[in-house]
């Protein structure tokens, strides 16, 4: 492929397996575009497809992309658009046989590669992956060159295994500029679009904390980025789409699923304290100022196990009385059962309200977890004990469901091994293969020290109110960790949330935070403020551990949360301190 320095566009059109069918389509046919990227894969993904192998070894791809290129593989052609995305999971060679026979019976001639060797689970014993469980899935997170080299070879789609996130953007960008190997500062821009739009509609307007300013949020347009051949890039999407592309909707994507400074792919490391955000016009936002550096020497590994069977019961408690009927269950729960499982949780939430107006207002849920090596013990040993307190236990006794059988779960691990001990492997149209060498060049990952604080916000008047009040938040899961990103929008609000919103006070705020491990990361470029919280989600999400085993509402929970912000950095209390001094 001959470099170019035009710009390429590269549109978006999944954020997860399970995306909107339609996407693929819409963005080819909604306006131009060189590449369309998808992103199919995450740590739950990955057990899901294990299991699918389990079952059917000839599986393991995400089918959702087989029938979105049965559909639209003949407009791409025309269009001259080049498909990339990680949709090959656990197995990319038999994703793309399928997508060849797909190719043959539509009478089309795409050039088809693939990318392999991220699948470390014959070899987890010789790495040392399985010290604390038995894996069913280990996939290294490969970087974008193998990418490049089927784009080069001309491929018209590359399916991947589990590459970076970003890499299925970054591949395309190094491709169309013939960028090397250590141009870090482009490289890290392409990983910083790529991370804004591989999450689909989420950089459009989705999970976004201000959605109510949205004109029309009711089907949000994908994404696309504009690279340019110095590594910085403009976020858009198709003209008469829905959602919005803003400072804060960019924002809002940049603080997803990152921990602090810097943000590790195989290839490079991106600082995002160096980021920078300006409007360009409407649906328009431009980034620049990336720098890059050295990519680390390991690459991060994603470990599933199986790990037991778990079950639940939620009762409905109405009315009054609501802790002692609470309590009721619990006593009797714990005497019945004949065997105690190896876990066994209790949850009450209460969304009950006194005099409500109706009997679901009335109630609260009470719910009861339980998790077991052996499936026995948490299957009608369990649950026949729920039933049977149907006529022996609180006035109104009521399930949300039947109790079933227990349910296999799963734990989610990471590992590391040094990148040279994976292979990465281009399968190129003709079927040649081309061996992917690791970076050349590392740098061990660290922490970036805090910078020096502006001035903190001074006032002598304050008011107690929610901190969504000025703040904006997007928090997700990375294994068992959550991360919660903060932000604000004028210089006066951020001199005062960078000395406000500390890891004590976010722990006052978030009780289920107050024993683990919390560290806080400072972003001044974009006004904000990052929170991983270690451990807070058990496991992984797999394990169920917790209400919201994803911390999707997270940072909602904690923008719903009280305290005292000065009143005049309160847009509403501001415009009537400005009414009483007119």
């Amino acid at each position: 492929m001959t470099a170019s320095s035009a710009p390429v566009r590269v549109g978006n059109c999944s954020g997860f397996y399970g995306d909107r069918i339609s996407a693929m389509r819409e963005m080819l046919e909604g306006g131009e575009l060189d590449y369309l990227t998808g992103d199919y894969l995450a740590e739950l993904t990955m057990l899901i497809l294990g299991r699918d192998r389990m079952k059917d070894p000839s599986r393991g791809y995400a089918k959702t992309f087989l029938r979105q290129a049965e559909d639209c593989l003949g407009l791409a052609l025309d269009r001259g658009v080049k498909i990339v995305a990680n949709a090959g999971g656990l197995n990319p060679a038999g994703l793309a046989d399928a997508l060849r026979e797909v190719n043959d019976r539509l009478g089309l001639n795409a050039r088809i590669a693939h990318v392999e060797g991220d699948d470390l689970i014959a070899r987890v014993g010789e790495l040392g992956l399985d010290r604390d469980t038995t894996p069913l899935t280990a996939n290294a997170y490969l970087g974008a060159w193998g990418i490049v080299e089927c784009l080069n070879a001309g491929a018209d789609v590359v399916v991947t295994g589990r590459v970076t996130d970003a890499s299925v953007i970054v591949g395309p960008a190094a491709a169309h500029f013939g960028w090397a190997r250590d141009d870090f500062d482009r490289l890290a821009g392409a990983v910083v679009a790529g991370h804004v739009i591989e999450c689909g509609t989420q950089a459009t307007g989705g999970n976004y904390s201000w959605f109510t300013e949205i004109p029309d949020l009711t089907r949000p347009g994908f994404p696309i980025a504009e690279i340019h051949d110095d590594g910085s890039s403009v976020i858009t999407k198709h003209a008469g789409t829905g959602g919005a592309v803003t400072v804060d909707t960019v924002t809002a994507q940049l603080l997803y699923e990152i921990t602090g400074g810097r943000y590790a792919n195989p290839d490079v490391t991106a600082r995002m304290d160096s980021v920078v955000l300006s409007d360009a016009g409407p649906d328009r936002v431009r980034i620049s100022g990336v720098t890059g550096e050295a990519p680390p020497p390991q690459y991060k590994v994603s470990l599933n196990a199986l790990a037991g069977f778990r079950n639940e019961a939620t009762f409905v408690l109405t009315g009054l009385d609501i802790e002692a009927k609470a309590e009721l269950v619990r006593r009797q729960m714990d005497s019945w059962l004949q065997v105690e499982p190896q876990e066994l949780d209790w949850t009450l939430a209460r969304t009950d309200h006194p005099d409500a107006d109706t009997e679901e207002a009335a109630s609260a849920l009470l719910r009861c977890t339980v998790r077991d090596t052996d499936p026995n013990v948490v299957g009608r040993a369990f649950s026949s004990v729920a039933v049977e307190l149907a006529l022996a236990s609180y006035p109104g006794f009521t399930l949300t469901a039947p109790p079933s059988s227990g349910q296999p779960y799963a734990v989610f691990t990471p590992g590391y091994v040094d990148a040279g001990q994976v292979p990465h492997v281009a399968v190129l149209p003709d079927g040649g293969r081309v061996d992917i060498a690791p970076s050349v060049v590392t740098r061990a990952l660290e922490d970036v020290p805090e910078p020096p604080l502006p001035e903190p916000s001074m006032s002598d008047d304050s008011v107690t109110v929610p901190l969504g009040s000025v703040a904006a938040a997007r928090s997700g899961d990375k294994g068992g960790n959550a991360n919660v990103g903060v932000w604000v929008r004028t210089d006066e609000q951020w001199r005062w949330l960078v000395h406000a919103l500390t890891v004590d006070e976010l722990k006052r705020m978030l009780p289920e935070a107050k024993g683990l491990n919390v560290t806080r990361h400072v972003l001044p470029h974009l006004r904000a403020v990052n929170f991983v919280i270690e451990g807070i989600l058990g496991r992984g999400v797999a394990s169920q551990a917790r209400f919201d085993p994803q911390a999707k509402g997270l940072g909602e929970w904690l923008r719903s949360r009280h305290l005292e912000i000065p009143t005049d950095l309160v847009p509403d209390y501001a415009d009537e301190l400005q009414e009483g001094h007119a």
